[in-house]
């Protein structure tokens, strides 16, 4: 039987733990909760939660600062929760990681969508190849190639030429799923927006050119001059298997 993820919600007001922790436990999940940073840093490596809800203003070390922390070290979902809600907090949560953004207060339910949304897409189904077996030459309908690097929808994985697991936030997942389901086709960035299913979005947000700029960092030889996933002036960006 398949066990139920867990969840770390991170928040210094203790109704709000205390509510999202009923409310999450009573839909299945296992939720531990944590009142600082120093809560959150300690137990990370022994909870190894699946996601993590992550209040921005916490005193001391703000949950910016921690979201890049676990960015770094940890190959799970995060979700910013703000009292907040300006664009210039949603840019800068992307930026430093953060798979989804919300803003206080939020219903419930649409809060569980996102966490189920983000959990689906961090999913993994069979293991990582070992680091000594390459990516095969021939990739098959399922999997994708992204300059040396290969996607796989099956497996939820972006893998090197050495077969090694890069880690992708579940946005850039969902950015990479689309461009390969569209080879050689320019889509915009509300196409993107819209195709990524990202709707709480606004005609300036940099959300699609920051995660463009990140995924070019894992896939291209030269991030600097991409050549799998180019830009085209005055619409959006292509993707060309070949680079």
């Amino acid at each position: 039987m398949e066990q139920p993820a867990t969840l770390l919600v991170v928040d210094d007001q203790d109704d709000i733990r205390q509510l999202l922790q009923d409310y999450l436990q009573d839909k299945g999940f296992v939720v531990q909760v944590a009142a600082s940073a120093g809560q959150l840093r300690e137990l990370l490596p022994q909870v190894r939660p699946a996601l993590v809800l992550l209040d921005v203003g916490l005193p001391g070390e703000d949950g910016l600062s921690l979201a890049r922390h676990i960015r770094e070290q940890y190959d799970i979902g995060i979700i910013m929760v703000s009292a907040a809600g300006e664009m210039l907090d949603r840019v800068v949560g992307l930026e430093v990681g953060a798979d989804d953004y919300i803003a206080k207060p939020f219903e419930l339910r649409e809060l569980l969508a996102r966490v189920k949304s983000v959990l689906r897409r961090y999913g993994r189904g069979e293991q990582v190849a070992p680091a000594s077996a390459a990516v095969p030459p021939a990739v098959n309908r399922r999997q994708f190639r992204f300059g040396a690097c290969v996607l796989d929808l099956d497996r939820y994985q972006l893998l090197d030429g050495d077969g090694n697991d890069i880690p992708v936030t579940a946005m850039e997942f969902d950015l990479l799923k689309v461009f390969a389901e569209r080879p050689h086709r320019p889509l915009s960035r509300d196409q993107l927006m819209d195709l990524t299913q990202n709707r709480d979005w606004d005609p300036n947000d940099r959300s699609i050119d920051i995660r463009i700029t990140r995924l070019r960092k894992k896939i291209e030889p030269d991030p600097d001059k991409p050549s799998v996933i180019k830009t085209v002036r005055g619409v959006g960006y292509l993707y060309s298997p070949e680079g």
